[in-house]
């Protein structure tokens, strides 16, 4: 009933239902149902959907080559310079999100095209090392891939790597070409991704010292000099400039709390859980650090307070266990790493520390080709020393220097401010969580504001 309604209403639903992506339109829209889009955003994307089909069939293409090259294709040749004809949605922003809808219902392909490449074999065994020996995050190991593929096929085209074969005169040409085009950061990436290659070759034995030593080791001036920080002032300033009536507003600024206050970076927030949070003993763990290893911090009587009316007042029904999560479709997700980003930027808009701030990032349009570490928050909030603190290699080393003079005597006992976290949420005992995120209120309508 639903999906005939959707089709019902779409102004070319003669593309779709005609044309070669016919049998994929319902899987499409329970899909999107499923995570609890509205009707307008499915009707614009079938509408996407629709012209993307008339382009197939155009072009001739039949539904088996359907590939993310293919969905490039389309983005970057055809919508810039499209005729078909009117209505259609030509959008490149709506038509991008609602292939991606797309491309996610694909069948997934199995290893055989990869097994008949000896470079991409190299480089499947090269992701496993990377993801269980080093333990890297995702980002991290596809960037590292992408670097390390692109130096074989430049070195070895189809044929089998040998590193043995590998001169330093070949590495300073491979460098002299990639520094025509890119910038220094992305040469350092580079750099750092043929380290770790050569790394994972040495334990296979290979001896790779010397083509280690040849690669360049590229100036970074941004860490010449110290960083930059917020004073006092300013981190009231920009505490100060989240809506704390609105449940957005309550989630964003739970989150800067847990940025100044813990120093915790944008990947660990978006790993915190309910089961992260001891109330009992004012004690936070921490499990997606860059380190791959749990940590236990205190919990602040100002952090905890935040986070705890934000899960009574703010946070959205949902059966996902993250303490932050989205409040606009797709529903039931935890809070992704550029959208942090994006809600600090913001409040430093707010505040009007935009342009006193040196180190903050602008909106995307500026150096948008530039990749930034997604464990990494770009605003420069007052981050502790991880050095200082206690000698116990844990949560001392990580929040010793953010605090006050008071609470940092407490660093030791976080037992002694739990009494005052308790008597935030008299409900929780010891990792009672679930009463802390129970919703309640009118806040737990479906329909929130157009913010992730």
């Amino acid at each position: 009933m639903d999906t005939d309604r959707c089709l019902a209403t779409l102004t070319r639903c003669d593309w779709l239902t005609e044309g070669p992506l016919d049998g994929v339109v319902v899987p499409y829209i329970e899909a999107l149902r499923n995570q609890r889009y509205p009707d307008t955003t499915i009707r614009v994307y079938l509408g996407c959907l629709a012209h993307f089909s008339y382009w197939m069939t155009a072009e001739s293409i039949e539904p088996s080559r359907l590939e993310s090259s293919l969905v490039k294709r389309f983005l970057r040749e055809h919508l810039p310079a499209c005729t078909c004809p009117a209505p259609c949605y030509r959008t490149v922003s709506n038509s991008g999100a609602a292939l991606r809808h797309l491309l996610r219902l694909l069948p997934c392909e199995g290893p055989a095209t990869a097994a008949a490449d000896p470079v991409a074999v190299e480089l499947e065994r090269f992701g496993d090392y990377l993801s269980n020996i080093c333990g890297v995050a995702p980002i991290t190991r596809e960037r590292r891939v992408q670097h390390a593929g692109a130096f074989l096929v430049w070195a070895f085209g189809t044929q089998t790597p040998v590193v043995s074969q590998l001169s330093v005169g070949q590495l300073d040409a491979y460098f002299a070409e990639l520094s025509a085009h890119l910038r220094p950061s992305s040469l350092r990436g580079v750099c750092n991704s043929l380290r770790s290659y050569f790394r994972y070759r040495c334990l296979l034995g290979e001896p790779t010292a010397a083509l280690s030593a040849a690669l360049p080791r590229v100036a970074h001036w941004g860490r010449s000099t110290l960083p930059k920080v917020l004073s006092d002032d300013e981190l009231e300033a920009f505490l100060a400039a989240f809506d704390r009536a609105d449940p957005v507003g309550l989630r964003d600024y739970a989150i800067a709390r847990c940025l100044a206050d813990l120093g915790l970076r944008g990947h660990e927030v978006t790993y915190l859980t309910l089961e992260s949070l001891d109330w009992r003993d004012a004690t936070l763990t921490i499990s997606g650090t860059k380190s791959q290893r749990v940590q236990q911090l205190p919990l602040p009587v100002s952090t905890g307070a935040a986070i705890a009316r934000y899960l009574r007042e703010g946070r959205p029904q949902t059966e996902h266990r993250a303490v932050f999560v989205r409040h606009r479709a797709p529903f039931d997700k935890p809070l992704s790493v550029p959208a942090i980003r994006t809600a600090m930027n913001r409040a430093f808009v707010r505040c009007g520390l935009r342009r006193d701030v040196p180190g903050v990032p602008a909106q995307s349009r500026i150096q948008a080709h530039h990749r930034r570490d997604a464990a990494q928050i770009v605003c420069p909030l007052r981050r502790p020393d991880r050095r200082a603190g206690s000698s116990d290699g844990g949560a001392g080393r990580r929040v010793g220097a953010g605090f006050s003079a008071t609470e940092s005597a407490h660093l030791g006992a976080p037992h002694r401010s739990s009494a005052r976290l308790r008597a935030l949420l008299p409900a929780c005992g010891s990792g009672d969580a679930d009463a802390a995120a129970r919703p309640t209120g009118a806040w737990c309508r479906t329909s929130t504001p157009r913010r992730s």
